[in-house]
């Protein structure tokens, strides 16, 4: 038999797998001994968690901050209403004294009376922070960041709707300012809102809290170090 085999110059006998060349591409013999079956790679798994907060917790904080931004929204626009009605042409109520008054005027600046030359170029400005404001919070994951840019956004939207339904013009309408604050500035409800948003913005970041709810890098590498140190 195996003279027959030589012979022919190939063996009748199958090679066993010890004997099959572990390199030959045609050969589907696996090489490793402990290999009991084919091995399948899906590639859709990955063992890397998701970047960013879960879909449901985006979803609550964006209605949180939605509500909030309505909430504000109204409270500003029916507050105006109110100080157009009730306070025109009517001197200055004392609301804490002098320092807080009820004084009508309309406002062609930015909060609290600022920039009174530039109301086309505060009307953009307005126009690009609600933008902005409504794609970071897609990324949105921390209550804290849901209530600066909730308030961020209805004081924003409250002013922006003054300038575009106002007088003197689309665009170029006054803001109305009622509140008084010590003969110092005159304001309204969006720019309080706007105030304590900037405030809660500049507070979340020097506690290293990001929109998606994590921490700064920083905090990371200070914990990493103090594991060394150990």
């Amino acid at each position: 038999m195996h003279g027959l085999q030589d012979e022919a110059g190939a063996p009748l006998i199958p090679a066993t797998p010890a004997q099959r060349d572990p390199i030959d591409p045609a050969d589907p013999t696996p090489t490793d001994p402990t290999h009991t079956g084919p091995t399948h790679t899906d590639p859709t798994h990955s063992d890397t968690p998701a970047p960013g907060p879960p879909a449901a917790r985006r979803r609550r904080l964006f209605l949180l901050l939605a509500g909030i931004a309505v909430v504000t929204y109204l409270l500003d626009q029916l507050s105006k209403w109110w100080a157009v009605s009730a306070l025109t042409d009517q001197p200055p109520r004392d609301l804490i004294g002098s320092f807080l008054r009820l004084d009508l005027i309309r406002n062609p600046g930015a909060a609290f009376s600022i920039g009174t030359g530039n109301t086309w170029v505060l009307t953009i400005v307005a126009v690009v922070v609600l933008v902005v404001v409504i794609r970071v919070s897609r990324r949105l994951g921390s209550i804290g960041w849901a209530w600066a840019l909730g308030l961020l956004l209805g004081g924003a939207l409250g002013n922006l709707t003054d300038r575009v339904v106002r007088e003197p013009g689309l665009g170029r309408g006054h803001v109305v300012d009622f509140l008084n604050y010590n003969s110092w500035f005159i304001g309204n409800i969006a720019d309080i809102a706007i105030v304590s948003a900037a405030i809660l913005i500049g507070l979340l970041a020097l506690t290293g809290r990001s929109v998606d709810g994590t921490r700064e890098s920083r905090e990371a590498g200070r914990h990493e170090a103090a594991d060394d140190g150990a």
